[in-house]
């Protein structure tokens, strides 16, 4: 498997982490709104990005596992 393909998974990663990092700051920052809308508006905007955030990083880990598995598994001997 060629280094890119880990560099570009670890890069999206990285990503997917500042987003859910991201999404985090701005749900506690929708506590501090005063008008109810805007309230609702960026809570359910906060928990949709959190949501995908996570989605994408634990498919990124679980691809990453499998192909590492893959790549360690040793042939059976018959």
């Amino acid at each position: 498997m060629k280094y890119t393909w880990w560099l570009f998974q670890i890069v999206l990663m990285l990503v997917s982490v500042f987003f859910l990092i991201f999404g985090s700051s701005l749900l506690i920052g929708a506590y501090t709104l005063k008008d109810p809308y805007s309230f609702i508006m960026t809570f359910f905007s906060a928990s949709f990005i959190i949501l995908i955030s996570l989605t994408l990083l634990i498919s990124f880990i679980i691809k990453m596992v499998r192909v590492y598995k893959h790549i360690n598994q040793k042939p059976k001997e018959s």
